[in-house]
């Protein structure tokens, strides 16, 4: 059944659940989720380096929340924080997840980032009212702390949980592959943790957007490789034996680029919406400008309906490829699909995604309506594909007094408001109430 067609079930908090949550409400601390962000944002921490960040949240989680948290090693620069408050027993195992990494590498990111590393890309915490700005201070650094908020009020309010609150933020989390860090990246973190001891009954992964997400999409990375032969400067236009592979590679591009919008088109369903962009191109060496290169490759990430297989996708784009051959057949080119990640989805109807939706509808005041379409990909879409009812909720983004300059294309993903981060924090506080007040059976588990 889609998202759309699934109306929340009502189940309201009433009696002694109602003043748990209004209790977990009153213990939730903007400054202090705002002091943890800027000590977060400050410990640099991209894909593939985590540790820092990680060893420091599992020393938070354990001397300032007090529950039993540890460092989960995974090599010597990446690894986990992982922590649990045990319920008195009977009930579900809630995880409330966040990745801990950063998408930008300031020293070596420019320009492909900008001419210039702006103030969301570096990770130095600035506080500016209401907003928190740095590195990753939005996506994911809010998302560790904002969790880790729900948990501190969670055991300051002194909840008897039935069922075990589990928090975690793994490593490795972004839509990457580092090849020179162990190929850390595309989940590799949180499906360690998930197999070394943290499976739950049910997942919360707290991202960008103020909607409720039981689906999200997988990746399909596209190398095209445009051949053709190795030149010299020297060589007159037209010279017999001499094809260029980086002028056709842009008819190429043009190729696949009115290609992409189609592909969308046909594989839109549910609440994703299944974009591809091309992100990179690579030919021969800056440091060799007068021997034009024999090969031109054309990078692309092309996201993957949970409805559909990484299979598929490859076989439409193999058409796509076809078509360009004949009707380009002087052009010489071969690809690959070099990386590749199923979309997950959730039953909208299972207990984690209603609950959430009472979470949004307890903070809104009004109904649950409908879930915007959505082309982003977060660790949740490997959580689902492990058999996890998981549930993606959020906050807006970027935030409506963020200023302009900063909301410029993606940037650094690091300009948080505490007020709406807040506000999410209470939703995510009611599905635990919810959720882990309760026994197995309540849940249908």
């Amino acid at each position: 059944m889609s998202d759309s067609q699934t109306s929340t079930v009502r189940l309201p908090l009433v009696g002694a659940r109602r003043e748990m949550y209004d209790e977990v409400c009153r213990y939730l601390n903007p400054d202090r989720f705002r002091d943890l962000l800027v000590d977060l944002i400050n410990i640099h921490s991209p894909t593939g380096h985590e540790r820092a960040a990680s060893e420091f949240m599992a020393g938070y989680l354990r001397d300032q929340v007090g529950i039993d948290a540890r460092y989960q090693p995974i090599s010597e620069h990446t690894g986990n924080a992982v922590g649990e408050r045990t319920g008195s027993g009977g009930g579900s195992r809630l995880l409330l997840y966040a990745p801990i990494d950063t998408h930008i590498d300031p020293e070596a990111d420019v320009p492909w980032v900008g001419k210039t590393l702006r103030p969301d890309m570096i990770p130095e915490a600035k506080v500016d009212g209401d907003l928190i700005i740095g590195l990753g201070a939005a996506n994911p650094k809010c998302m560790v702390a904002g969790l880790t908020e729900v948990a501190n009020a969670v055991v300051d309010a002194g909840i008897p949980l039935i069922g075990d609150l589990a928090i975690g933020f793994a490593g490795g989390g972004m839509p990457v592959t580092m090849s020179d860090r162990d190929h850390v990246g595309m989940s590799s973190g949180v499906f360690h943790m998930l197999t070394h001891g943290m499976m739950p009954d049910h997942a919360i992964v707290l991202k960008p957007w103020w909607a409720v997400y039981p689906e999200e999409p997988g990746m399909c990375w596209f190398k095209v490789s445009v051949r053709g032969t190795y030149g010299y400067a020297g060589i007159s236009r037209g010279t017999e034996g001499f094809r260029s592979s980086i002028v056709p590679a842009a008819t190429v591009v043009q190729e696949i680029e009115a290609w992409l919008p189609d592909y969308t088109a046909r594989n839109t369903s549910g609440s994703t919406l299944p974009e591809g962009w091309i992100s990179a191109m690579r030919s021969g060496s800056p440091d060799k400008p007068a021997f034009p290169s024999a090969t031109t490759e054309i990078y692309l990430d092309v996201r993957v309906n949970p409805r559909v297989t990484p299979a598929d996708v490859r076989h439409q784009f193999a058409e796509m490829i076809a078509d360009v051959r004949r009707r380009h057949p002087d052009i010489e080119l071969d690809w690959e699909m070099y990386g590749s990640l199923p979309g997950g989805m959730t039953d909208p109807d299972n207990w984690i995604i209603q609950s959430c939706r009472r979470g949004w509808e307890e903070v809104e005041g009004r109904p649950y309506e409908t879930t915007p379409l959505l082309g982003g990909q977060t660790d949740g879409t490997l959580i689902r594909r492990l058999g996890i009812p998981c549930a993606r909720i959020g906050y807006p983004w970027p935030p409506a007094t963020a200023p302009a300059e900063l909301n410029e294309g993606l940037g650094g993903m690091g300009v948080a408001s505490v007020d709406d981060v807040m506000m999410a924090t209470r939703a995510v506080a009611y599905s635990v109430v919810d959720t882990l007040t309760r026994t197995r059976e309540e849940l249908d588990l």
